[in-house]
């Protein structure tokens, strides 16, 4: 029979994570706690009224909106896994999370970043059959496919991540210090022992950025399409820069935050000072939740016209 080693023992007791990084945040704690709760309120804000103002018209109750909707309130569930922990972890001396609670933020966090690039798959595939197949879209997007394509964008990552997570947590961990603000899955991944445990984690990972690297070869393929089309009609390049360079722009906003953290992560420098370290962890979710909701009530027609009627309304 097999006897456990103390550092065994001592692996299978780990209950709290300490989130260190935060610590490098003293000297501006106040200011810091200050910033965030504002944009948080703005991120709130703005995309709590995007939401309302969609589902209130039912003039904008088409797929596009609909999928902003989405967008939207996938914003509101992501952000939500991270600003409330963040804003109580300033209000203290030795930041700390439950090692359940840690699971749950490293579940919210990357499903939140996955399910961002679904909706923008399915929003390119939105935007490839009104512009290259116009006569065929509302046959194609009816309200069936269309709460389909949503489940999926929702479903895929949600599924994707509950097996991570559960993968995760029959894991022994050496340590329960987390060099990050918040819990990020292949951070805990790497505190396991011995280290030929996680390979199993490792095959799930990479699998998930293959199917998310599809994604974006399917966006890709899509704007070929969008593209080819418009140059042949100016009415379909109108269309296009009013409902695709909004998505083109959440999309790069994404992408760039996104990979670069995963990118850094994995391969970046450990001499980069802690307080650079955590403004690229968190980019995802304090740029794209904010950016986007302007973005789109900017550039979307019909959405532009309503906030200004709004606010002609209330200043009267």
């Amino acid at each position: 029979m097999q006897t456990k080693t103390p550092m065994m023992d001592n692996a299978s007791a780990v209950k709290v994570f300490t989130l260190s990084a935060v610590n490098e945040t003293v000297t501006y704690k106040l200011t810091i706690f200050s910033l965030a709760l504002v944009y948080y309120c703005l991120i709130l804000f703005f995309n709590i009224s995007i939401i309302l103002i969609i589902v209130l018209d039912s003039n904008l109750h088409e797929p596009m909106y609909i999928l902003l909707c989405s967008f939207c309130f996938n914003a509101l569930y992501g952000t939500a896994g991270f600003y409330p922990k963040f804003l109580i972890d300033l209000q203290t001396t030795s930041p700390e999370i439950s090692y359940d609670a840690c699971l749950l933020q490293a579940f919210i966090m990357y499903s939140f970043a996955c399910s961002d690039l679904s909706i923008l798959a399915v929003m390119a595939y939105d935007r490839y059959l009104a512009i290259c197949r116009p006569l065929h879209y509302h046959s194609i997007m009816s309200k069936k496919r269309l709460s389909q394509l949503v489940c999926f964008s929702w479903m895929m990552p949600l599924s994707i991540f509950a097996i991570s997570i559960i993968r995760t947590s029959k894991l022994r961990l050496c340590s329960s210090r987390i060099q990050k603000i918040f819990c990020v899955n292949w951070v805990v991944v790497k505190l396991a022992c011995p280290q030929n445990e996680i390979i199993s984690n490792n095959i799930l990972s990479y699998a998930t950025i293959i199917i998310y690297v599809c994604h974006g070869f399917f966006i890709m393929w899509t704007y070929m399409h969008m593209v080819k089309t418009c140059i042949r009609s100016k009415d379909d390049q109108r269309k296009f820069m009013q409902t695709c360079v909004p998505h083109l722009t959440s999309l790069t906003t994404f992408l760039f935050t996104i990979l670069y953290d995963l990118m850094y992560m994995r391969f970046g420098s450990t001499t980069i000072p802690q307080s650079l370290q955590n403004f690229i962890a968190i980019e995802f979710v304090v740029i794209p939740p904010f950016i986007n909701p302007l973005i789109y009530g900017l550039k979307l027609a019909k959405i532009r016209k309503r906030i200004v009627y709004l606010l002609r309304y209330t200043g009267k």
